[in-house]
């Protein structure tokens, strides 16, 4: 069973919208101190915080290609088919994202217009804990790969003999990843952001975590490294009306509030009678989750609420922006213009969050605590930079010069009103 609250006044809304709360400082404090360590020792520090926080001994080596190739092996076929259709799949959404050259005249003989070019090198941070995360390989892989960006590298923590997941392993040699390297958590960002002596330094730090390496990640921009995005716990936030399947909602409640004792999961109706059924279902299909403990845990952060209208459990959604939203209504696709912040959104009874986590073709890495109002999904775009370029003809030059010496004059920066000056002055002798 979650919290139910019933019809809130709109000026609750923003409290209720509000994640769990974390002890901010004591995470950056403890992340800050990482970085120093690393910028100063290197490896070394990078070993340190490996035994002290994960209890494994770091090996200072990338994996060599035989053990990734080998991986293969621990991985059964029928994963590896399932494994090969997501791969395909996701493979397709992104590359429609390509962008085209597209030349504009913005005025007789004056062309602009962008060009993408990749992020050279991009470091990718897989959780590996009490579920590693392998999609995520995909996820963050595939779209560097149709970026073009020429190095990536994966950091993931192994288990506690020194061990990558086999899993991992497989998904990074699909997406061509060749260092990768077991470590884990503050350290891993550090190390990458910062550049150690096994670590390479990169441009730009993708993946999820938890408040630590969310932390981190937003630290490490303090260090010139940008990121996706401060991605944190898991969340998905359900509308659900008298068409909805209870069984359905409730397992898509409990498959995100499994992630972690830290992640959210929502519930909104206008009809009290599904909010109960689904309480019950809950209550039902909690009893046979081997994660049993983790996802009560993440179902005393969640809640319920009933609304007087579907319009309001949408104007709450966009107010609390949800990393995942599924929409469990009566013609759900006539609610899309109302979506104005969200992550990734589910549309009907069958479209599970489980599918776009996985095999649909939408990215997985998506904005959490709110971030949704600002920040969108990992795409291609994330692992590209955009150039703009520009070609004026002196025909140009004397359609548009006059009016950037007016300009540049008005604003006092006569040296750019100079640059227009001598130019025009020569076409003018000519």
């Amino acid at each position: 069973m979650i919290k139910t609250i019933r019809y809130p006044e709109e000026s609750e809304w923003t409290k209720l919208a509000e994640r769990p709360a974390v002890n901010q400082k004591d995470l950056f404090d403890i992340a800050e101190n990482v970085f120093k360590d690393i910028q100063k020792d290197g490896d070394k520090a990078v070993s340190k915080y490996s035994e002290k926080f994960d209890g494994i001994h770091y090996n200072f080596s990338p994996l060599g290609l035989n053990v990734i190739e080998d991986a293969k092996k621990e991985v059964s076929a029928t994963l590896q088919e399932s494994i090969k259709q997501a791969f395909r799949n996701i493979l397709k959404f992104h590359a429609s994202q390509a962008e085209f050259v597209n030349k504009i005249e913005t005025t007789p003989g004056v062309t602009c217009w962008r060009e993408s070019r990749p992020i050279e090198k991009v470091g990718i941070y897989i959780p590996g804990g009490s579920a590693p995360l392998f999609s995520t390989v995909l996820m963050l892989g595939i779209p560097a790969i149709i970026a073009g960006c020429k190095e990536v590298v994966l950091c993931t923590p192994p288990d506690k003999s020194g061990q990558i997941n086999p899993i991992i392993l497989y998904a990074a040699s699909l997406v061509r990843i060749t260092k990768v390297y077991a470590v884990g958590g503050i350290q891993a960002i550090a190390a990458m952001s910062l550049g150690t002596e096994s670590i390479p330094k990169v441009d730009k730090i993708f993946g999820p975590g938890n408040q630590y390496v969310t932390a981190a990640k937003q630290i490490a921009q303090l260090y010139g490294t940008a990121i996706d995005m401060p991605a944190g716990p898991s969340e998905v936030l359900v509308i659900a009306d008298d068409t909805c399947d209870a069984e359905f909602v409730a397992a898509d409640l409990l498959s995100q509030a499994e992630h972690g004792p830290d992640s959210q999961v929502l519930l909104l109706s206008p009809k009290s009678a599904v909010i109960d059924e689904v309480n019950k279902e809950l209550t039902k299909q909690l009893e046979e989750l081997p994660r049993k403990e983790i996802t009560k845990k993440a179902l005393q952060n969640s809640k319920a609420i009933l609304f007087n209208s579907l319009d309001d459990c949408i104007n709450f959604s966009n107010r609390y922006a949800p990393e995942h939203l599924i929409l469990a209504i009566r013609n759900a696709e006539d609610m899309i213009g109302k979506i104005e912040s969200a992550g990734s959104v589910f549309l009907g009874n069958y479209s599970c969050e489980s599918l776009g986590d996985y095999a649909s073709g939408t990215n997985h890495t998506l904005p959490t605590n709110g971030f949704a109002r600002s920040y969108s999904g990992v795409s291609v775009d994330s692992f590209v930079k955009k150039i703009t370029f520009q070609s004026v003809t002196a025909k140009g030059l004397l359609n548009i010069g006059p009016a950037v010496e007016v300009m540049a004059e008005a604003e006092q920066l006569m040296a750019h009103k100079n640059a227009v000056t001598v130019r025009l002055n020569k076409l003018n002798k000519q």
